[in-house]
């Protein structure tokens, strides 16, 4: 994948993320709500807080940074959340496997970033693999035993 289409696809898929945590912070319903609420909370400000300054680091190296619901949806490799709220559980497990997707696609474009010398990127990308990492975990956590 070209580089600034990498960069672009990781912040749209940031951003799409954040606005499905958002989501199902608004929407989760059951017996653990009140958990659920928090922490979804906590995950989407948490997002929220890096989209600013991951879009300061595209703008530094030159690409504009992509907006828009259909521009930001094009380049996701994070699917929307469904139009009708689902049940805790399958929100948890949704988040948590995008959380584990975010992971990957961090692993992959910190590599480019040290391959263009770009090291305050590939810092900062690193930080933000770390943080999906942590979602993952505390969300994988909450999975019922099989």
């Amino acid at each position: 994948m070209e580089y600034g289409h990498a960069l672009e696809t990781a912040f749209a898929s940031q951003y799409v993320f954040l606005i499905k945590a958002q989501n199902f912070h608004w929407n989760v319903t059951g017996r653990a709500f009140y958990a659920d609420h928090l922490l979804l909370e906590r995950i989407y400000q948490e997002v929220e807080e890096s989209i600013d300054t991951f879009a300061e680091n595209l703008r530094k190296i030159g690409i504009f940074v992509p907006a828009g619901a259909a521009r930001l949806a094009e380049l996701s490799v994070i699917a929307d959340a469904p139009a009708e709220p689902d049940t805790a559980a399958t929100m948890l497990a949704s988040l948590n496997k995008d959380a584990l997707t975010l992971v990957d696609l961090m692993k992959e474009l910190f590599t480019v970033a040290e391959n263009n010398g770009d090291h305050g990127l590939s810092n900062f990308i690193a930080d933000r693999q770390d943080a999906f990492a942590a979602h993952a975990w505390m969300l994988g956590s909450l999975r019922p035993a099989v």
